[in-house]
C-alpha cells in the first residue's frame, strides 16, 4: 500500500475546488485527510459559512471510520438509523452519513485516504470530490455499491 501524499492531497484539493468554480457552484470546504485520518490539506472559500469544514471533515470521517464512502453511509442511515446513531456517537460525532465523503484509493484497490466537501448539494459535493480524486490519478469510491 502506498500513502497519500502531500502534493497528491494538493492535487486533489485543487482540482475538486476547480471543478466547483467551473460549474458555479456554491462556496465550499474541501478536506482531504490521509490513511490514518490525519489532515493532509483544507481549503474554505472566502464566503463559506463558519461551520462547512467541520462538516467536510465528518463527511471524510466519517467514510475512513466505516470504510466505505458516505453515499454508502446514507444509504445505511435511510436502513439502520439506530447503528449509525450509535457508530457516529462511536467515533465522537465525526461522521456525516450524505454524499460528499469519498474514500481515496491507490492502484491496489487500497484505502489511502479520504475527502470531505460540504457547501453545495451532496450530489455536486460528491461530484467535486470524484473530480479531484480522478485528477490525481487515483480512484474514487463514493460508496455507490
Amino acid at each position: 500500500m502506498k500513502s497519500l501524499t502531500l502534493a497528491a492531497a494538493q492535487t486533489i484539493l485543487n482540482a475538486a475546488h476547480a471543478h466547483a468554480r467551473t460549474h458555479d457552484m456554491k462556496p465550499l470546504a474541501i478536506c482531504v485527510l490521509d490513511g490514518r485520518g490525519a489532515l493532509k490539506s483544507f481549503l474554505a472559500d472566502d464566503t463559506t459559512s463558519l461551520n462547512r469544514g467541520d462538516i467536510a471533515r465528518g463527511k471524510a470521517n466519517g467514510a475512513l471510520a466505516m470504510g466505505m464512502g458516505s453515499r454508502a453511509l446514507f444509504k445505511r442511515a435511510q436502513e439502520q438509523p439506530y447503528f449509525i446513531a450509535a457508530a457516529t456517537s462511536t467515533i465522537g460525532g465525526a461522521l456525516i452519513p450524505v454524499p460528499g465523503g469519498v474514500l481515496i484509493r491507490d492502484d491496489l484497490g487500497d484505502v489511502i485516504g479520504a475527502i470531505g466537501i460540504s457547501g453545495d448539494t451532496s450530489d455536486n459535493d460528491e461530484a467535486c470530490a470524484v473530480a479531484g480524486i480522478t485528477a490525481a490519478g487515483l480512484t474514487a469510491d463514493p460508496g455507490e455499491g
